[in-house]
């Protein structure tokens, strides 16, 4: 599922330079059953199917370093930011797991899980897509993988705030004018512009990020 992914676009070209290494590993390859099955029905009853212990053990224990982080995604783990993307991007090893079906053992979550991370609070019908998520928005915090490093700053989130809006040629659409101020030249005036256009932003679409801000950030 997110093999093509990974090998696209701004992911794709870290890797091809060496700055990032992304492997991708099927669970079943740690299967101690002749039919490579990783799941079974839960103890107790109920719906859905359970991921089973031993593949998981058997493949950290394969796959771990010294400095290894073990990364499972699932509804109730902390809520993804950019802060927590932040953090991860400064780990030099981390192995993700996505959950499937009605989730993995609890025994896994006990004994090796490190960290458990959401991406809301919704439910997707498994965790691989929500682990390119994280994976990409930590990438994004490695020096290099961008290329142009002053897109980090200009972020929704950087600073708790809300990206400033963005225009491009032509100046003028269907009667559509971009603002006087971006065409001026002067930088001081886009610069100020651009951090009131912040915090109006963040206001009126992220109360919650708006009242973290000290009156001194307007």
């Amino acid at each position: 599922m997110v093999e093509g992914f990974f090998n696209e676009s701004i992911i794709g070209r870290a890797q091809k330079s060496g700055i990032v290494t992304i492997k991708v590993h099927n669970l079943r390859d740690w299967s101690l059953v002749k039919n490579k099955v990783v799941d079974d029905r839960p103890f107790g009853g109920g719906a859905g199917m359970v991921l089973k212990p031993e593949p998981i053990f058997l493949a950290w224990n394969e796959l771990k370093r010294k400095t290894s982080q073990f990364i499972y995604l699932c509804p109730d783990g902390e809520t993804l930011n950019s802060n927590i993307s932040k953090e991860l991007s400064r780990e030099s090893h981390l192995v993700f797991l996505s959950g499937h079906y009605e989730g993995i053992d609890e025994r896994v979550r006990q004994e090796l899980v490190s960290r458990e991370i959401s991406i809301g609070d919704y439910v997707l019908t498994n965790g691989t897509i929500a682990a390119a998520v994280v994976i990409d928005s930590l990438l994004r915090q490695i020096k290099g993988v961008l290329g142009d490093e002053k897109c980090l700053t200009h972020d929704s989130f950087e600073g708790n705030y809300l990206s400033f809006p963005q225009y491009t040629r032509p100046s003028i659409y269907k009667d559509l004018k971009v603002p006087s101020v971006l065409l001026s030249g002067n930088h001081g005036e886009i610069k100020d512009w651009r951090r009131k256009q912040q915090f109006l932003r963040t206001k009126e679409r992220r109360p919650d990020l708006q009242r973290k801000l000290r009156d001194t950030d307007i």
